[in-house]
């Protein structure tokens, strides 16, 4: 009779992973656990008011921030950065919050990696997107109606909250871990 141990088998990933997909989608700090093991994970944080901090504490390989005014800066690069490996990289683009505006702006993130070709989107990915394809004429509106954004105009904040909506505006993207 042998004493040895049969190898454990790989983990199995769960549905809520997206594993199967290259562009995955969720929100919130619980959403950044269950699709954050991926080569590059854009933060999503539309009105900064997320911990960018969690997003560091994740196994992906490469982190970069993202929002409305800098999304196509940051497809952009993603693409950029997986010609440089050589390869497909994972992405999940992950809502720092649960809110209209962070959700939306996730969504523009997505639309903006599936005009550069980067396209093979979960389900949850896609709907953020369409959502975002729909919507793009009431940003601004929908910024400054929502929970967070009429919370930030209450505190005087309401240029903030303005700039923020502004779609493309900057051509920055900032790398949190590479």
């Amino acid at each position: 009779m042998s004493n040895s141990t049969a190898p454990s088998a790989p983990p199995v990933a769960t549905p809520a992973a997206q594993s199967k997909y290259q562009v995955r989608f969720d929100a919130g700090v619980a959403g950044l656990d269950r699709v954050a093991d991926v080569d590059l994970l854009i933060w999503v944080d539309a009105l900064a008011l997320a911990d960018a901090s969690a997003a560091l504490d994740t196994p992906a390989a490469t982190v970069v921030a993202a929002n409305l005014t800098n999304r196509s800066a940051v497809a952009a690069w993603a693409l950029e950065h997986q010609v440089r490996l050589g390869r497909r990289v994972s992405i999940a683009v992950v809502a720092g919050g649960t809110g209209a505006a962070d959700s939306l702006a996730a969504g523009a993130v997505i639309d903006a990696l599936v005009v550069r070709g980067i396209d093979f989107t979960s389900p949850e990915a896609a709907v953020a997107c369409a959502a975002f394809d729909s919507l793009r004429n009431a940003v601004g509106h929908l910024f400054t109606a929502s929970v967070d954004g009429q919370a930030l105009i209450a505190a005087g904040d309401r240029d903030r909250v303005v700039a923020a909506a502004r779609v493309d505006s900057t051509t920055e993207v900032a790398v949190l871990r590479d």
